[in-house]
């Protein structure tokens, strides 16, 4: 068995292939799978709704956080009100 030694780009196709391999994100709203009507995100709900922005306060999207079409609309919406009244900033604080 002779031992081939690795290049940076087999190196580089390894990791593309780890990253792609992580385990499936469920949505955070949905923990059993059925999702419940009416579809809702409380806008007053400050910390769960801080998981859902990044630093720079924009909203992730759902590659990032695993949320279902459904509820990263209600989040969407969620995030929109909590600015609107003050209890999220727009921008990131510096």
């Amino acid at each position: 068995m002779s031992r081939q030694s690795t290049t940076k780009a087999d190196i580089r196709k390894i990791r593309k292939k780890r990253a792609r391999l992580k385990r499936k994100m469920k949505c955070r709203f949905t923990p059993d799978g059925s999702i419940p009507r009416p579809v809702y995100v409380d806008y007053k709900d400050v910390k769960t709704l801080r998981q859902l922005v990044d630093r720079e306060g924009r909203i992730s999207p759902r590659r990032r956080t695993g949320t279902s079409a459904l509820y990263q609309r209600a989040v969407r919406q969620a995030i929109l009100r909590a600015r609107f009244i003050g209890l999220l900033p727009y921008v990131a604080d510096e």
